[in-house]
């Protein structure tokens, strides 16, 4: 499967760098996107599902890397969550070979 990465700066201007299994994630952010914070949860959200089950239909397993990812995110989120009008900025859509997306 082609995997990808998505560097995300949050509100504080940390950035972190999250993993999906699959690029679908591509058609849910792009790069320089600026998103509201909830969004930004439930475009995660929808897209780690569908990559992780992706993974489901071509090994037969869920990707648990792609849950973890999702966790991961909706922590880092809930500590955003009170921060009035708060937005993450998707700085880069990366494949796991380094290209740009």
């Amino acid at each position: 499967m082609p995997e990808m990465y998505f560097d995300v700066r949050w509100p504080d201007g940390v950035t972190q760098r999250c993993y999906s299994p699959s690029t679908v994630v591509a058609d849910y952010f792009s790069t320089g996107g600026d998103y509201e914070l909830a969004d930004f949860v439930e475009r995660s959200r929808t897209a780690l599902g569908i990559a992780g089950e992706r993974v489901r239909e071509k090994f037969g397993f869920y990707c648990t890397a792609a849950s973890e990812q999702l966790a991961r995110i909706e922590r880092t989120a809930a500590a955003y969550a009170a921060v009035s009008g708060a937005r993450v900025t998707v700085e880069s859509l990366t494949t796991a070979e380094g290209r740009d997306r």
